[in-house]
């Protein structure tokens, strides 16, 4: 059975990555839903002409996405970020999965060795601890959303929060189906660092550092 559909993207000054990414959202099956945490280069109005539904939020992302789901009106919503890419029949993919949550298979925009590592062992990571994170396209149904609370408005690890959550009630499903994230990060500051910093930073999430707290830390690197 096919759940229509909702996606909803968190931007924040993210105009030339939403003119890539909502060509592909371009089905009137979807409702597809843009929260702008002020953006100043035109995101929002891209964003508009594109066909979407355009929401104000204060930035975060956790924030944002939250405010998406809760405008939303369909039964799945699919939370992308502006930087994401799939092939044409994603969506669909999403759209058809059985019902719960799940995510897609994630591949990186780089295609050197180590990023195909990072992509591997992350993979593998959310395979062995139901935990997904937002580059790797989280779906969901708006009933285990709701039982769970929604998304956690916090201003870093709500993706993390939101998987140990919905994996209490069921295990996420991986669909065939790629999501293609940005690099950047990894190019602009080192792979090792990166991943370092990004374990060192869940990690210490689990002990119960609070997000609030590695948030002010996360925006001082």
């Amino acid at each position: 059975m096919t759940c229509r559909l909702a996606v909803i993207v968190p931007v924040l000054n993210d105009r030339e990555a939403l003119e890539r990414l909502l060509p592909r959202l371009d089905d009137s099956s979807i409702e597809l839903i843009v929260v702008d945490g002020g953006s100043v280069d035109g995101s929002a109005q891209v964003a508009r002409a594109a066909g979407a539904r355009v929401l104000c939020s204060e930035a975060g992302r956790g924030m944002q996405l939250a405010a998406g789901v809760q405008a939303c009106t369909v039964d799945r919503v699919w939370l992308v970020h502006a930087d994401s890419a799939f092939a044409d029949d994603a969506p669909a993919a999403v759209a058809a999965a059985p019902a719960g949550w799940g995510r897609l298979q994630l591949a990186f925009d780089d295609e050197g060795l180590a990023m195909r590592i990072v992509a591997w062992f992350m993979h593998w990571r959310s395979r062995l601890t139901g935990i997904c994170t937002g580059d790797q396209g989280i779906w969901v149904d708006r009933s285990l959303l709701e039982a769970v609370g929604g998304v956690p408005v916090l201003p870093l690890m709500e993706d993390v929060e939101l998987s140990k959550r919905l994996k209490r009630l069921a295990r996420p499903q991986v669909l065939r189906a790629h999501i293609v994230t940005s690099a950047r990060r990894w190019r602009q500051h080192g792979v090792a660092r990166t991943v370092i910093n990004m374990w060192w930073l869940r990690l210490r999430y689990y002990f119960g550092v609070s997000a609030t707290q590695l948030a002010k830390e996360y925006r001082q690197r």
